[in-house]
């Protein structure tokens, strides 16, 4: 089975749970989502899969050396809830969640943009695992990811004593 075989259905599921979520909500948009899916497939399936260029671990995502996927697009964030449940993420936070299971069932999925879901219309952090930032205003994403970014190097400078070639 060549890697387009299995590309096109996947980019499909993701894109159909996506457009089930929106319509199950009766609100949102899924312009964003449907279009994007393929680069989000290809980022999750290849990098963080087959090259292992991107570290993260669903059963462990808030291992703090971990890579930060972020989508604070508010109209897209569909598409995060349609990648981190098939991917398997596990819940982490015993605060908001129970940890060991998946951080997103199907059912989760269809509550998206209703109040007290854990798929809301905009992401929040530490509600749902696999959620690395908690969205607002535009801009705020590329502002956060930025942050986020130089606090790696931080860390990663300062407490790790054997370094990849890749830090």
């Amino acid at each position: 089975m060549s890697n387009n075989d299995l590309e096109t259905p996947s980019v499909n599921r993701i894109r159909t749970l996506c457009v089930d979520a929106i319509q199950a909500a009766d609100s949102g948009h899924s312009g964003t989502p449907m279009g994007i899916a393929p680069v989000a497939y290809t980022l999750w399936q290849r990098f963080l899969r087959f090259l292992r260029f991107l570290r993260f671990d669903p059963a462990h995502p808030i291992w703090p050396h971990r890579d930060r996927f972020m989508l604070s697009e508010g109209p897209a964030c569909a598409l995060l809830w349609s990648l981190l449940h098939p991917t398997g993420v596990q819940a982490a936070d015993p605060d908001h969640e129970i940890p060991g299971r998946p951080a997103l069932t199907l059912d989760d999925l269809g509550t998206f943009h209703q109040l007290g879901s854990r798929c809301p219309g905009h992401p929040e952090n530490r509600w749902t695992s696999g959620v690395e930032t908690t969205t607002g205003p535009p801009g705020q994403g590329v502002a956060a990811s930025v942050g986020m970014a130089i606090a790696g190097k931080w860390l990663a400078a300062r407490y790790h004593t054997a370094r990849s070639p890749r830090d």
